[in-house]
């Protein structure tokens, strides 16, 4: 198996602030990988890194087995990148910038910048200053993806996008996946990464506290239970293993809930609720009860 990216021991401090430490992983070509963490975990700066947009402390970065920083350049060819934000100049059409994209690239990509727009129902003929933050955002998509890259990083790539626009890109990632592309994908969002990847790598405070297979994740699922009752709920009825966060509000009683879902289904259901709802937590919960 060829790897794509390999990071070893990459920081980057702002003078005495942390951005990340000492982080370390590999992605294998043809492999969609997750990085995943709470926001501020250091996602967005191991993705600069990664593209040169900013210089490491120290450490290495390796794409396709050559230096982020020296070979920057050749680099960028075979890569597309949605980066979690998106500017372009504001008074071009979105036509004339996505042209002037598959310029820089040195491709003609007519065709495939028509059949992206279409997929995504974006307007090409409108200019970017009347974009709405969704429609900027799949003008990065298109821009990304208009010169068949070997390799796409995407940092939050679906912020600003409604859940059919979420749909449509994750069937084009997918279609990108099965040609071959190694895909590269931070989110805080863990339902979209469970969806998506084969492995992950969660990072906290700006180092990498594990990597694991997304079958070993969703093993280790949590889940955000609500139960409201008629009467109170006594403290020692959800004194199990798993259970953390208990808190009461007039009703309700909430939890963040880890293990064997049966037995919690049995628990909850010896309480007599009048009502049981139950959630993905956010990955800062996950963080917050469990990695701490």
């Amino acid at each position: 198996m060829t790897t794509v990216i390999d990071i070893d021991r990459l920081t980057k401090r702002y003078g005495t602030h942390r951005g990340i430490d000492d982080v370390s992983f590999a992605v294998e070509e043809s492999e969609i990988f997750g990085f995943i963490g709470p926001n501020g975990a250091g996602k967005s700066t191991t993705i600069r890194a990664l593209l040169a947009l900013i210089r490491p402390t120290s450490g290495t970065a390796r794409i396709f087995g050559r230096d982020c920083i020296r070979d920057a350049p050749e680099i960028a060819r075979h890569v597309g990148y949605i980066p979690s934000e998106t500017f372009f100049y504001d008074g071009m059409r979105v036509r004339d910038l996505l042209a002037y994209t598959a310029r820089l690239y040195g491709v003609d990509a007519s065709d495939r910048i028509a059949e992206l727009a279409s997929r995504m129902k974006l307007d090409t003929t409108r200019k970017i200053r009347d974009l709405s933050l969704g429609n900027k955002k799949k003008v990065g998509i298109v821009a990304a993806l208009l010169h068949s890259p070997r390799l796409l990083i995407l940092d939050e790539p679906t912020s600003g996008l409604d859940p059919l626009m979420q749909r449509t890109l994750f069937e084009i990632l997918d279609e990108e996946n099965n040609r071959g592309v190694t895909i590269l994908f931070s989110s805080h969002v863990l339902s979209e990464v469970q969806a998506m990847c084969d492995r992950v790598a969660i990072l906290k405070e700006g180092r990498v506290l594990e990597i694991q297979s997304i079958d070993d994740l969703r093993k280790r699922s949590f889940k955000h239970v609500r139960v409201r009752t008629t009467t109170p709920i006594p403290e020692h009825a959800l004194n199990i293993e798993g259970v953390s966060d208990l808190s009461h509000a007039d009703a309700w009683t909430s939890f963040i809930y880890h293990g064997d879902f049966t037995r919690m289904f049995d628990v909850v259901h010896g309480l007599h609720p009048e009502d049981v709802l139950i959630s993905e937590p956010s990955l800062d919960e996950i963080f917050l009860h469990y990695y701490q």
